[in-house]
């Protein structure tokens, strides 16, 4: 059993902090995920290329240089805009907030693929027949093809959130009280890295572990939805 030299409660603090993280960005990523992969496959013009830019954009640039980039670019582009209203007080988005911009953004890219490929997979004819019973494309869309969509994407979207579990680790650089950040500021008090950083890598590693069980239980509870 490890001896965590008193910094026990911090390190649970922090992991609390890294699921919340976590789970907010995933929100945030599936959002952004559906509406992309829905603009890929619009008839609109318009729609299709601000989806594209959008996810090669994000999909080419670091996961850490976009982190950065939020956490600073937004403040700076808030303050231009209150400026603008007269009001010149310094505005600092919180480091929680950043990261779940950051990281859902890249969740989102990913995952837009995984759902275009999901979406693509329905048989067409289900549309048209909703089409033929006078059904409307939005209701086709949360009637007939989202629910299949959650089932084929399933699979995939499950490995992207244990990449994005992991990934926020990234975002103690700009100053969040994560699992990452309580691991370095117990190392540099101790002076026990090999401690500190193995019993961070046991957190990371049990979560991942959880998670996993979990989307294992959801692959095969829709594998029986859909064999129904």
């Amino acid at each position: 059993m490890f001896d965590l030299k008193g910094f026990g409660d911090q390190l649970l603090a922090g992991t609390m902090v890294t699921i919340e993280l976590a789970l907010a960005s995933l929100v945030v990523g599936l959002c952004l995920a559906i509406l992309a992969a829905t603009a890929r496959l619009s008839d609109n013009w318009f729609a299709r290329n601000i989806a594209l830019a959008y996810t090669s954009v994000i999909r080419g640039i670091p996961e850490l240089l976009t982190v950065l980039i939020i956490y600073f670019g937004s403040a700076t582009a808030i303050m231009a805009v209150a400026r603008l209203f007269g009001y010149d007080e310094y505005i600092e988005i919180s480091p929680f907030v950043a990261g779940v911009i950051a990281l859902g953004l890249t969740f989102g890219a990913y995952a837009s693929e995984v759902f275009r490929g999901a979406i693509i997979a329905i048989p067409k004819g289900q549309r048209e027949a909703g089409l033929t019973i006078g059904m409307s494309p939005l209701k086709i869309f949360w009637r007939i093809t989202l629910p299949q969509v959650w089932r084929l994407a399933l699979p995939g979207l499950g490995n992207l959130f244990l990449v994005l579990l992991k990934d926020t680790a990234l975002i103690s650089v700009v100053g969040l009280h994560d699992l990452m950040r309580k691991t370095t500021e117990a190392v540099s008090y101790s002076k026990e890295p090999f401690l500190f950083y193995s019993a961070a890598a046991f957190i990371y590693l049990a979560l991942t572990i959880l998670t996993m069980v979990f989307i294992h239980f959801m692959e095969k509870r829709n594998s029986r939805w859909g064999d129904k």
